[in-house]
């Protein structure tokens, strides 16, 4: 947290004692390195899995051809929150998100069925849409699977298993650090991340 704030305000900086006998005075301890932040598992091998139908070329003809997807996490005071986000390569423009202390299937799941409602509302086709994400123990989950299958997307997970297989997300990631977290944190918790978020993602039309 004393990294943080002399971060963010380089002008002012403070001392590492006095930012630990502030948070001690409010109940709050500091949350492990980021390093030690994990997002996606690898699914178990053994398991079917979608073939890599974009072989790392992230670009597409029109909006709703093809989407990727990926899980980030946030420091905050109060431990890690998780965002979850789905991304039209088209217009490169987040059609889908959520945020939630837990990395289970549901907060994929979550962000899958904004996208999906996002562009449902507009009318959009979805039947020549592929869902490519990384392998992932979320997006490979029975139920994240069926819920394309159900409506009409066609899944595709990267088949090296380095960052490179989705890159156009990681990327995505990178920005949504560098613009909003790093630059207006530290963060209080899930309530204070998923408001800014809200604001900041360019939610909707993507062409």
């Amino acid at each position: 947290m004393w990294k943080v704030i002399n971060r963010v305000h380089p002008l002012d900086p403070v001392a590492r004692c006095t930012v630990e006998r502030r948070m001690r005075a409010l109940g709050l301890a500091g949350v492990p390195n980021a390093r030690s932040a994990r997002t996606t598992r690898p699914a178990p091998p053994g398991g079917h899995e979608p073939r890599d139908r974009l072989e790392r070329d992230f670009t597409a003809g029109a909006p709703d051809q093809r989407w990727v997807a990926d899980i980030t996490y946030v420091p905050t005071w109060t431990g890690f929150v998780y965002v979850a986000f789905v991304m039209d390569l088209f217009a490169r423009r987040v059609v889908g998100w959520r945020v939630s202390r837990s990395l289970r299937t549901d907060l994929a799941l979550d962000a899958l069925e904004h996208a999906i409602w996002t562009r449902s509302r507009d009318h959009r086709d979805l039947s020549k849409l592929v869902h490519h994400s990384d392998k992932g123990v979320q997006y490979l989950a029975i139920r994240y699977t069926e819920r394309l299958a159900e409506a009409g997307i066609e899944a595709s997970v990267g088949s090296t298993g380095d960052s490179y297989d989705n890159a156009a997300a990681e990327a995505l990631n990178k920005l949504y650090k560098k613009e909003l977290i790093w630059r207006r944190g530290p963060w209080r918790g899930l309530d204070d991340v998923e408001i800014a978020t809200g604001t900041a993602a360019p939610i909707g039309d993507s062409g």
